[in-house]
């Protein structure tokens, strides 16, 4: 019998790679963690999730120090944002989470970690840092990079990603971003709030394209009257570095061409997966343009190598890289044939207002082929919205047969609203069950309870119930009828 150094090998430290180091590990795995970068937490922690939703916390309390007499309070005078001041918060608040993915907390659990650049010698063994070690099992789990377009000129013109834009030394007077992703639209807004004059540049004819449109256009109409402007449906022909300034040119669906210029240019198109150099071609593990190709049991090609997290190129969220780590564990330590399941994934896009969703929308719905009933929830008529000045946006229920297949949520805190479906998608909770619960007054759940009680009441209030009642019961009818005008 072959002896291997360690019975799994994780390659990539992020939340897909840390969720099965740990959970390995614990069951009595001996567990070997490998990190090209010098900490461990991957691209969540030091250039995504953390610093943005950070950053966007920041712009979000002083944006509501700017709109003060908007509550009916003392309009101050608000002086100008020290950025420096931000980003040195940020550096905090991941300093903090970054003690729990530490080489000490690791250690603790029994895995062992080690930080180069990993290659595979061959089918079971990494070579790094002049070392080789073997593993019975392998786990790919090295995450994505920002995509870069091969737009005329951009090679030539300074540009930032989302890898340095928690970093910048002073806040920029403008800003040009290149997309109209969750990444774009987020940092767009956030800068925005600050003080920095933001234009969005997107191929598509709406923002957060794999979005409904009018949901997609909730956010946007927000975004635009805060300042936010938008170039929809424009092929960028030429970027260039003009003395100083970022110029990006673009031609529009009608014909129009366009040029705009700012201090900055951030690029947020996309993600690409970080395969290079693994030698992954070597050693029969399959890859196309997305990523590396998994079963729904998180296996490669080469069913002793798993791949979880952003280098599937399947759903790049870290709350799927981690339930995606979670399935590999099941399946490389338990030995249990564990399924991964996304009909249920939710996500959320963390703007002003959110729009947060799970299950289908009305855009996958008809790419699906499926005919769905569609019913709406305007934030206009919560109560604790209105109280709080936050009633833009509304949610969307789609039922196939009377179940629900999908809720998309565009308005105050959605992420944390989705939540609740969330539950109740995933343990089949009836929506008679969701309109008979107790939320407590006056919150914004209760939007969730009132969309369940809007379908279900023209069923209960109907004609045929009332003539039922009336002929059991001998019920008179209306007490009270408004006069015609």
């Amino acid at each position: 019998m072959t002896k291997y150094d360690y019975d799994i090998g994780v390659i990539g430290g992020g939340a897909a790679g840390l969720t099965i180091a740990a959970g390995s590990s614990q069951l009595g795995a001996k567990t070997l963690l490998v990190e090209k970068d010098d900490k461990l937490g991957g691209d969540c922690l030091h250039y995504g999730c953390v610093p943005s939703k950070t950053l966007i916390h920041s712009a979000h309390v002083y944006h509501q120090m700017k709109n003060a007499s908007r509550f009916g309070l003392p309009q101050p005078e608000i002086p100008p944002v020290d950025f420096s001041k931000v980003t040195a918060r940020i550096a905090e608040v991941i300093e903090t989470i970054q003690v729990h993915d530490s080489v000490e907390r690791f250690c603790g659990l029994g895995a062992q970690v080690e930080f180069g650049d990993a290659r595979f010698a061959d089918e079971h063994s990494i070579t790094f840092g002049g070392k080789t070690i073997s593993a019975r099992t392998w786990a790919i789990a090295t995450g994505s990079s920002p995509g870069i377009p091969p737009f005329k000129g951009l090679d030539q013109t300074p540009f930032i990603t989302n890898k340095q834009i928690f970093s910048l030394k002073k806040l920029p007077e403008s800003m040009i971003v290149l997309g109209a992703g969750p990444i774009a639209t987020e940092m767009a807004q956030a800068f925005n709030r600050l003080g920095t004059r933001v234009e969005v540049v997107q191929r598509s004819t709406q923002i957060l394209s794999k979005e409904d449109q009018d949901m997609a256009g909730v956010v946007m109409d927000a975004m635009a009257a805060e300042g936010v402007v938008f170039h929809l449906g424009a092929s960028v022909i030429e970027v260039r570095d003009a003395h100083g300034q970022r110029e990006v040119e673009f031609e529009l669906g009608n014909g129009d061409r366009k040029t705009v210029r700012a201090e900055v240019l951030l690029v947020a198109l996309g993600r690409t997966t970080n395969t290079a150099g693994l030698g992954l071609e070597t050693i029969g593990v399959d890859m196309t343009k997305r990523g590396i190709p998994v079963d729904s049991r998180m296996r490669t090609s080469q069913k002793h190598i798993f791949a979880a997290g952003d280098v599937t190129g399947q759903h790049q969220f870290t709350h799927a890289a981690g339930y995606e780590g979670g399935i590999v564990v099941s399946n490389a330590i338990f030995r249990l044939p564990r399924k991964a399941d996304y009909t249920h994934m939710p996500w959320c896009t963390y703007t002003w207002p959110e729009l947060a969703s799970i299950g289908l929308n009305e855009k996958s719905a008809q790419t699906a082929g499926r005919e769905v009933e569609v019913m709406t929830e305007n934030f206009e008529g919560n109560d604790r919205a209105l109280a709080e000045g936050e009633n833009r946006g509304k949610l969307k229920l789609l039922l196939d047969k009377g179940k629900p297949v999908g809720i998309q949520i565009a308005g105050p805190h959605a992420g944390e609203l989705i939540s609740e479906w969330v539950a109740i998608q995933n343990g089949g909770v009836k929506l008679s069950t969701l309109a008979g619960a107790i939320h407590p007054y006056p919150t914004l759940s209760e939007i969730n309870k009132r969309v369940a009680g809007s379908y279900l009441g023209p069923k209960i209030f109907s004609d045929k119930i009332k003539k039922t009642l009336k002929f059991f019961f001998s019920y008179k009818g209306n007490a009270c009828v408004l006069p015609e005008d």
